[in-house]
């Protein structure tokens, strides 16, 4: 058995050299990207595995998988938006994904960030550079425990999220289309969207990006937030319109937004770049605002996390050639 690897990362090679050596398979690591060129390496392996959020959609990639006998691409990653689903499946490519890497590392950021905001940590910094080590009556800060935090998306990370909120004394709201039933004793659930923003002191987004979830934060929506609130996004950039949080972060509406991820984050995203890159773009004007936290889509980062991402994208290869099932497909 050969599995090949696409954009290792350098903090991923630790994972691929212990999987492979508990079980005995060859995995090969390439450090680019899949696309229509680099697939060809593809050729006389049992299995690819990549991490990317540049898009995989082009049909050339899936026709020449099919073309080298390849049944499956897995994803190293929890969300498959990058990729074609229903070209893959044209050609009789699953696509696979990491369901369970770490819940807590994505909810642990989502606190962080929400406490980072709570306290004005931004607005201490920026006026200790200033040399203003004053106790300002505008950075008197909110505990935790006095705020309602309201979950948007109650799977298991949201869930994990609400969890830490609860431990820290906070009232937690959820929203969810599927209600999940490990939530009794650790939020309320509300009937709709609107209903949570108009109550949550914080809210943080924990859903996959659809159709039906595209931009579902936008400027009427923020209409229905507390004044003040504060927004945290560890989810996907596109369940925001940014240039509506923007205009709401200007006008003070809301107090602060915690963002890890963005809809252009491939401009920057796990990159060295020359700044210019993002002169006259969101992600500058995000950068200059002191009610801001922007983090390069890091809240998965953790030791192990990475080492879970690594070693159940490549299970979900091994299952698939030894016994032909396929497990955690996102389009079968």
């Amino acid at each position: 058995m050969k599995i090949l690897a696409y954009h290792v990362q350098g903090y991923e090679e630790k994972a691929f050299k212990k999987w492979s050596e508990e079980n005995g398979v060859q995995v090969d690591l390439e450090y680019g990207l899949i696309t229509p060129e680099s697939i060809e390496k593809a050729k006389g392996y049992d299995g690819i595995t990549t991490q990317q959020v540049i898009p995989v959609k082009d049909e050339e990639i899936f026709k020449k998988m099919k073309e080298y006998g390849l049944t499956q691409v897995a994803s190293r990653t929890a969300g498959v938006d990058m990729f074609d689903l229903k070209t893959a499946r044209k050609y009789g490519i699953s696509v696979t994904n990491v369901p369970r890497y770490s819940p807590n590392a994505i909810a642990e950021l989502a606190v962080t960030h929400a406490m980072t905001l709570l306290r004005n940590i931004g607005h201490i910094r920026a006026a200790q550079f200033k040399g203003d080590f004053t106790w300002n009556k505008d950075l008197i800060s909110k505990e935790i425990r006095s705020c309602t935090v309201g979950i948007i998306g109650t799977g298991r990370i949201g869930l994990t999220a609400a969890t830490l909120f609860k431990g820290l004394g906070a009232k937690v709201i959820g929203f969810d289309e599927f209600k999940n039933p490990g939530a009794d004793g650790i939020l309320e659930y509300r009937d709709t969207v609107e209903a949570l923003l108009e109550e949550a002191d914080v809210v943080s987004l924990h859903l996959p990006l659809t159709d039906g979830t595209y931009h579902m934060i936008n400027k009427d929506r923020i209409k229905h937030m507390k004044d003040h609130a504060i927004l945290v996004n560890t989810g996907r950039g596109g369940l925001v319109n940014i240039d509506d949080v923007v205009e709401a972060l200007e006008s003070g509406k809301i107090k602060g937004a915690a963002l890890d991820v963005l809809e252009c984050e491939t401009l920057y995203v796990n990159q060295k770049i020359d700044p210019k890159k993002i002169e006259g773009t969101v992600v500058e004007t995000l950068m200059g605002m002191d009610n801001v936290v922007l983090t390069g889509h890091f809240a998965f980062f953790t030791e192990t996390a990475v080492d879970n991402m690594v070693s159940t994208a490549l299970d979900n290869l091994k299952v698939e050639i030894e016994t032909g099932k396929v497990q955690n497909c996102m389009n079968a």
